[in-house]
């Protein structure tokens, strides 16, 4: 039967994400609009973002935040582009985000000595495989496929190269081994549901060291440029960004630092979201048409929840047609407005992918789901 009730919210994209519980246009009133973001005002709600983000997250000292421009990636390229070339490199791919990086490794870049170690969707590159002789690129969750290295294990602590993380849709959902990561990186609008245009790049001691040391044989344009004469740009990590940012979306990220806080920092963070993830997990080993597309329950990732369809009957139906079936999924449940954007990532197998970061309540997504199981229903009886 329809369900009655609906979410409170119907917000469960990927990206960006949801805003915080109880957010309004009125968080960002003391917005330090019509100024230069150089000036000390501006300066200062720089600094307060970047101070707050080192809080939060529990960054060790000695490491340097900052934000920087066009989003994660930006703060991806701008990590390669600055850094990779003295060594080899290990890229490790297993959806779409850490394929691009490889992409760009190998073809704009062109470096010569590169290892790709992918795997499909739903499955890890074998971990044991990487060599930390030299530097690594990976992903910490798979954003379009749901599937996150399960620790930090495999990290060694004696690595002479770098290691490259990516963890846009990790960062403040999930535990991060600081001590194992030279260079994370993320987006505000994913996990805190801040706008988007603006990355953070997380640089360790030996990744400043590595900056300082080598100058890579490229063209560098002035967007990635993070050194002036063999020395790291320490302003950058102070408040004062390579380029304008908007200081209407670093007044909202600072709102969502603060309600981070309001429920237990980082770990509150964590327990939210590992609540909304545990709903869907019930649900999934409950509901005969669906599963994790995670192989692995261990590498499930708990934010960015990617799930297949495995009812028979829509299995046999060609790679458009099931895709077809899923739009009509989506369709129907927008229709209801109870749910919107959870149509599974382009290039992924497809299916459902749901967002169950922090700022979704538990509640919204267990009235989601009886809507989930209606609309597979209403879908399939249109294919008869």
């Amino acid at each position: 039967m329809k369900p009655t009730a609906l979410p409170g919210n119907p917000r469960f994209s990927s990206g960006p994400c949801t805003k915080r519980p109880n957010w309004s246009l009125d968080v960002l009133n003391n917005a330090v609009l019509g100024r230069s973001h150089r000036s000390s005002l501006g300066k200062n709600r720089l600094k307060e973002a970047i101070q707050k983000t080192t809080e939060i997250l529990g960054v060790p000292d000695g490491y340097r935040v900052g934000i920087v421009p066009a989003s994660d990636t930006g703060a991806v390229e701008m990590a390669l582009w600055s850094l990779l070339g003295p060594r080899g490199v290990d890229v490790l791919a297993w959806e779409s985000f850490g394929a691009g990086w490889a992409g760009d490794i190998q073809n704009q870049l062109k470096l010569d000595d590169v290892r790709l170690l992918d795997a499909d969707y739903g499955l890890l590159p074998d971990l044991s495989a990487v060599d930390w002789q030299r530097d690594v690129v990976f992903t910490w969750n798979g954003t379009t496929s749901g599937v996150r290295v399960p620790n930090g294990n495999w990290i060694a602590d004696d690595r002479e190269g770098l290691s490259i993380c990516d963890a846009t849709s990790a960062a403040f959902a999930m535990d991060l081994p600081w001590q194992k990561l030279d260079v994370v990186t993320f987006s505000w609008q994913k996990v805190l549901g801040g706008e988007g245009a603006h990355g953070v790049l997380i640089l360790s001691p030996r990744a400043v060291e590595r900056l300082e040391s080598y100058t890579p044989p490229w063209p560098m344009p002035k967007i990635f440029r993070l050194t002036k004469k063999g020395k790291l740009i320490d302003a950058i990590f102070e408040g004062a960004t390579i380029n304008t940012p908007s200081m209407l979306c670093v007044e909202d990220y600072i709102d969502a630092l603060n309600w981070a806080k309001s429920v237990g920092g980082l770990k509150g963070l964590i327990d939210r979201t590992t609540a909304n993830a545990s709903a869907i997990d019930l649900w999934v080993q409950n509901t005969s048409w669906i599963e994790n597309l995670a192989v692995d329950h261990a590498t499930q990732s708990t934010t960015s929840v990617c799930l297949k369809i495995v009812d028979e009957k829509v299995t046999s139906l060609s790679n458009d047609a099931q895709q077809a079936f899923v739009k009509e999924i989506t369709k129907l449940l927008e229709n209801e407005q109870a749910a919107y954007d959870i149509g599974g990532y382009r290039d992924a197998p497809p299916g459902i992918r749901l967002w169950a970061g922090a700022t979704v309540e538990t509640a919204d997504i267990a009235a989601l789901l009886p809507w989930l199981n209606w609309a597979f229903e209403e879908a399939k009886a249109s294919l008869q």
